[in-house]
């Protein structure tokens, strides 16, 4: 039976390989199209001062010197991503994405191995599978940012698991590089109990906010206010509740501050799952945003395979197999693939079960008693009062 079972989980890691193998294969975006946008707005900040990295014309000039025929796209992230790829201008561009892809690959496979609470082959297919949904390889593949986000929640779910509040509460502020996709996890860590963590994540944003304040000035903050707060870019509200259900207005708005209501509530009921803490946080936030692609959805997966690991029941695992199929290269590449508006949909398939589970708590003691597929995790251990 051992023997059969460590045949199995191998035939699994390799079809796991070969699916990473197609993402990789499959682009769906031209390469670096992201990354060329932050390297254009860190070549605006060194020539003409960091107050000027919201100035779009600048930006696009840059953009035009760096790769003639890659589309120019507006910068609207933070400075702080600005700040972050400064030191590759160095390097020649191509090289330096290199670089980039390269480091931000390792610290995603260093995050999720270190955090990780299985051991042997489990531990591989679950490395793996967090990479499985086509999501995440495409994030690389355009230079996105987003990843070193996850990486902040998958390290903070490690340190939180630990009881290393303040270090959890720093490690969060990994959120402001990408704020619409995860800004509920430290409100959530909050909500959880873990208020020493939160007041880590809102000391270290305020540093990091006074910073950018005395970077961009006056007018550089009121461009980038003016700018993200202004129309947003074609395709933008793809993987949206508007995207996804055709809902707008009050409508939209009702809906939005019903998930933060339900994702901090599951935080609080199920205080004692780290995992669950910040997985609804990051998927309440993916849920709440009015800006986001699908390279986001990596904060997603990660969220998933926290779940996965913590709970490594049949009763939960499966339904998140299940995910990850669908999310994965061999649909893709098929005519079954959901378009950008459903994805959506699959967020919400993880989501509502959370909450369903707080509402209900004879339910979640009924899936905690499943029996399990490792043997290997505690379920019962106590989260703060």
């Amino acid at each position: 039976m051992a023997l059969m079972r460590r045949v199995g989980m191998s035939v699994v890691f390799v079809i796991i390989l070969f699916g990473l193998a197609l993402n990789f294969w499959n682009r769906r975006e031209p390469i670096a199209v992201d990354y060329h946008t932050y390297v254009a707005a860190a070549r605006v900040g060194v020539d003409h001062g960091f107050s000027q990295i919201y100035n779009q014309s600048l930006v696009a000039i840059e953009q035009m010197k760096l790769v003639g025929d890659q589309v120019a796209q507006p910068f609207l992230s933070p400075p702080t991503v600005a700040w972050m790829v400064t030191p590759l201008l160095a390097l020649p561009y191509w090289v330096s994405y290199y670089v980039w892809e390269l480091l931000t690959l390792v610290a995603l496979l260093a995050a999720l191995w270190w955090a990780s609470t299985s051991r042997g082959m489990a531990r591989w297919i679950g490395v793996a599978g967090a990479l499985f949904p086509w999501w995440t390889i495409h994030s690389l593949h355009v230079g996105q940012v987003v990843p070193w986000v996850a990486v902040a929640i998958v390290v903070a779910w490690r340190l939180l698991r630990e009881k290393r509040e303040i270090a959890t509460g720093l490690v969060l502020c990994g959120v402001l590089l990408k704020p619409n996709t995860a800004f509920l996890a430290p409100l959530v860590v909050l909500a959880a109990g873990y208020r020493k963590a939160f007041a880590a994540s809102a000391v270290g944003g305020a540093v990091i906010g006074a910073v950018a304040l005395l970077s961009l000035g006056f007018t550089g903050t009121g461009d980038y206010i003016s700018q993200v707060t202004g129309p947003l870019p074609a395709g933008a509200d793809n993987v949206t509740l508007e995207g996804a259900f055709g809902v707008s207005g009050m409508t939209a708005l009702a809906l939005r501050v019903l998930i933060v209501v339900a994702a901090l509530f599951t935080a609080y009921r199920l205080r004692r799952w780290p995992a669950v803490v910040l997985g609804a946080g990051a998927v309440g936030s993916l849920l709440v945003t009015p800006y986001i692609h699908a390279s986001d959805l990596c904060v997603f997966a990660v969220a998933a395979w926290m779940i996965w690991e913590e709970h490594p029941l049949p009763s939960w695992r499966v339904p998140i197999g299940i995910g990850w199929f669908i999310a994965g290269p061999f649909v893709a590449l098929t005519w079954f693939e959901p378009t950008l508006r459903q994805w959506p949909l699959l967020e919400l398939a993880l989501f509502v079960p959370l909450v369903a589970i707080a509402l209900l708590p004879r339910l979640g003691e009924y899936l905690a008693r499943s029996p399990a597929l490792t043997g290997e995790a505690d379920l019962r251990t106590q989260g703060p009062a």
